[in-house]
C-alpha cells in the first residue's frame, strides 16, 4: 500500500507540488553563481540571494505550511480531545490519580517539544544542506581568479561538484516531500 496508509485526496498532490517546487528551487544552484547577482546588479537590486532555499525564511515557511496541515489533520481526524489526549497521555501513563496531573505536564512538555521540532527539523536540514552547497560553488567560484592553472582546477572541481550537487538537490526534495507524507500520515494515524 505504501507509506501513507489512510485515505486522503490532498496529501499526494501536496507532497508532488512540495518536491517539484524544491527541485526547481534547488536547482536554481546549477546556474553559475555570479550571472544571477550580475543581472540583478545591473537591474539595480543591490543583493541578491539566487536559491530560495539558501534563505531559511523559504524553507521555513513550506516547513510551517506542513505543519499547520499536520495539526489540521490531527485535530479532524482525531477530534479535539484526542489530539490533546495524545499530547498528554504519552508516553508517561499511570492509573494513580496523584501523580495523573504530574505524569500529563511532562508528557505535554516532552510532546510538545516533539510537535514543534518538526517543522524545525523539517526546515533547517533543507536550509542547512543547501547553504552549504552554495558556499561550496562560491568557495570554488574564488578559486577562477588566482590564475590559469587555479582557474583550470577550478573548473574542474566546479563540474565534479555539479554533477554530486545534483544528486544533493534531488535527494533534499524527496527528503522534505518523504517527511511531509510521515507527518500527513502520523497526523492521521490512531494512536492507542
Amino acid at each position: 500500500r505504501g507509506a501513507f496508509t489512510h485515505k486522503n485526496d490532498l496529501v499526494a498532490p501536496i507532497a508532488l507540488t512540495l518536491f517539484v517546487w524544491i527541485l526547481l528551487m534547488n536547482f536554481m544552484d546549477l546556474i553559475p553563481v555570479d550571472w544571477i547577482p550580475w543581472v540583478a546588479h545591473s537591474l539595480g537590486i543591490e543583493y541578491m540571494k539566487v536559491v530560495p532555499t539558501t534563505d531559511p525564511n523559504a524553507t521555513f515557511g513550506m516547513a510551517i505550511a506542513v505543519f499547520v496541515l499536520t495539526i489540521y489533520y490531527s485535530i479532524k481526524i482525531k477530534g479535539v480531545g484526542g489530539f490533546v489526549g495524545e499530547l498528554t497521555g504519552m508516553p508517561f501513563e499511570t492509573k494513580n490519580p496523584l501523580l495523573k496531573p504530574f505524569f500529563t505536564v511532562i508528557n505535554l512538555i516532552l510532546e510538545g517539544v516533539n510537535l514543534l521540532a518538526k517543522p524545525v527539523s523539517l526546515s533547517l536540514r533543507l536550509f542547512g544542506n543547501m547553504y552549504a552547497g552554495e558556499m561550496i560553488f562560491i568557495l570554488i567560484a574564488v578559486m577562477y581568479s588566482g590564475g590559469w592553472a587555479l582557474g583550470l582546477f577550478g573548473g574542474v572541481l566546479q563540474l565534479g561538484w555539479a554533477i554530486f550537487h545534483i544528486l544533493i538537490i534531488t535527494l533534499q526534495a524527496f527528503i522534505f516531500m518523504t517527511l511531509t507524507i510521515v507527518y500527513l500520515d502520523m497526523a492521521h494515524a490512531e494512536h492507542h
